[in-house]
Parts: structure tokens; sequence; C-alpha cells
């Protein structure tokens, strides 16, 4: 049987995990109430005609559900995979360490204090993402910077910041009210004129992530061993996790509070081809896209004529592969 090289490997996965996104955005724009085939939705598009009940689903309806998955999952996959390499913890991710509650929170404090003015939400979530990762870091960094150090850092102000979220909800309840969906997370509702902002920072978050993936291999090697490389450690870090925090905050900002795919994405690649952040980066993006949109034609379609969002079945699916990742680091670590 023949063996592959971990270099092989990267490139098989990266090739796949293209193809499945491929697949992945033509189910999402044909499958649904109506069926609309690629074909007939290029022959209306070709035929100028916007009154054609197939151009205007795809258009105003479709497209922006799968385009919007398309970055959200693979934003919050290389977050994951970045935060996983920076702090070599397998279990950090947006949502572990307190990115998305830093959204949450400015969110519901938009949603309280100016509640008529809710395209302020989509940037109070970018900002309060990235805020939230920075005074991660500024505090991690008071304190000596370490992973454990950082993880801790966050999940210590995970808790605040929910704290503050379920204080929000008692004392300004319409604040949850106008703020609902986007706490569960989920799709619906996008527009591509809504998606301009955000793709900007998540297109620009993937670049820096593209140029760094050598800077991620040497830091995973640990502190002592960047530094004997010629690497400035907290600069590169600190570097890489506003990196995370950029494409976390951009993804949260119209697509909610999902969660777990910078967990579950990262991992099932990384299990495949190894630690070579070189495969892994671009392999997470495009799985994580693929993963998300899936979700959420499983979500529109599983459910029909409901739709479940599909922060919901993300959490049904990361939840469980959470706790099987914290049973199986014990036993190694206790081996």
């Amino acid at each position: 049987m023949k063996q592959y090289t971990n270099a092989q490997k990267g490139r098989l996965m990266l090739l796949f995990t293209i193809l499945l996104t491929v697949i992945a955005i033509l189910l999402g724009i044909s499958l649904g109430s109506t069926r609309i085939s690629p074909a007939d939705f290029l022959q209306a598009a070709i035929s100028g005609n916007t009154a054609d009940s197939a151009y205007r689903i795809v258009l105003y309806s479709r497209l922006p559900g799968v385009l919007g998955a398309l970055l959200a999952g693979s934003a919050l996959a290389v977050s994951g995979a970045i935060l996983q390499a920076v702090l070599q913890n397998p279990l950090a991710s947006p949502n572990i360490i307190g990115v998305n509650s830093g959204a949450g929170l400015m969110v519901l404090l938009c949603s309280a204090f100016f509640p008529a003015m809710d395209a302020l939400l989509p940037f109070a979530a970018f900002l309060g993402a990235l805020v939230t990762a920075m005074l991660i870091f500024a505090l991690a960094m008071g304190s000596g910077v370490s992973r454990i150090t950082l993880v801790l850092t966050g999940i210590a102000m995970s808790s605040i910041l929910g704290a503050g979220m379920n204080c929000i909800m008692i004392l300004y309840p319409d604040a949850y009210i106008g703020a609902s969906t986007f706490l569960v997370g989920g799709l619906s509702g996008l527009t591509l004129h809504g998606l301009r902002f955000p793709a900007v920072y998540i297109l620009l978050g993937l670049l820096l992530a593209m140029l760094m993936r050598r800077d991620m291999n040497i830091i995973s090697l640990g502190t002592e061993t960047a530094k004997s490389l010629g690497m400035a450690v907290n600069r590169t870090r600190f570097l890489l996790i506003l990196t995370a925090a950029i494409l976390a905050g951009a993804a949260v900002s119209f697509a909610g509070l999902i969660g777990f795919v910078g967990l579950v994405v990262p991992h099932a690649i990384r299990f495949l081809i190894g630690n070579d952040n070189r495969y892994l980066v671009p392999a997470s993006a495009f799985g994580g896209a693929a993963f998300v949109i899936l979700c959420d034609l499983v979500s529109r379609m599983a459910f029909a004529p409901y739709v479940l969002p599909v922060g919901i079945l993300l959490s049904f699916i990361g939840g469980p592969f959470f706790i099987y990742l914290i049973i199986r680091n014990r036993r190694s670590n206790h081996d």
C-alpha cells in the first residue's frame, strides 16, 4: 500500500476541501423549498431576465446565504487553527476563549441603548470581538505570556462577559428580543450588500493567515525554540491573535454567535494531515466553508417548513465533539 508524505497528504486534503466546497456551493444554491438546477440559474442570468423566479430566488435568497456561510465558515475555521497553533492548545477556538462572548455583549449593549439602530449591530459585534481579544492578550502579557495563561485568561474573560450578557438581558429584556437571532447564530436574512463590509475584513484576515503560516509552524514548536530561531515571539503571537480576532469578529458580525466551527474543522483536518500549517490553514478555510454551507443546508431542509438556525445545529455537533476532545486529552495525559 502506497505511503504518502505529509506534503502529499496536505495537497490531497487541500484539493479535496476545494472540491467539497464547490459541491457544497452548488447544493446550497440548488436545493431548498424550490429546487433550481445550476443550468436553470445560468440560463436566467445570461438572459438577464430579472423577473425570472429562479433568478430572483438565487440572487436574493440563496446566494447571500451561501456566500455568508462560505465567509463565516472559512473565517471561523482559520481563526480556530491560528489560536490552536499560537496557544498550543487543541481546545482553543474563538468561542472558547471569549471572543464570541465579547461580540455578544457589545450587541446586547447596542440593542439596549440604541434599540432603533439595528444597522450598528454588525459593527458592534466586530468591535466587541476585537477588543476582547486584545484585552485577553494584554492581561496575559501582564502576568507573563504563556499558552496556559492565555487560555485561562480567555476562559475567565468569557465567564465575566457571559455574566454581563445575562445582566443586560434581565435589566433590558427588550434588548434580548432585538438580538435573539444574533445570539443563537444564523444566516437568514443576509443580503449581498450587507456582506460587503465583513467580506473585506475576512479576506484581509485570510491573507494575513496565509502569509504567516510558516510563523505558525515555528511558534507551535514552543516559546524557547521559537526564540532560539530568531523569532520575536510576543510580537508574532500578538499579530496572530489579532488576525484570529479580525476573522472571528468579522464572521460573527453578520452570522451571530456561531460556535465550534473553529474547533471541529481544524481538528478534523489536523487528524488527517498533521500539524503543518502550510496546508492546514488553507484546507481549514475551504473545509470550514463547506462545513457551514452543508450544515446550513441541513438546517433549512431537515426541519421544513421551519428553518432551524444553523448555530443550533452546530452546537449539537460541536458540543459532543468538545466533550470527546476533553476526554481524549485527559486519557493521553494519564498515559
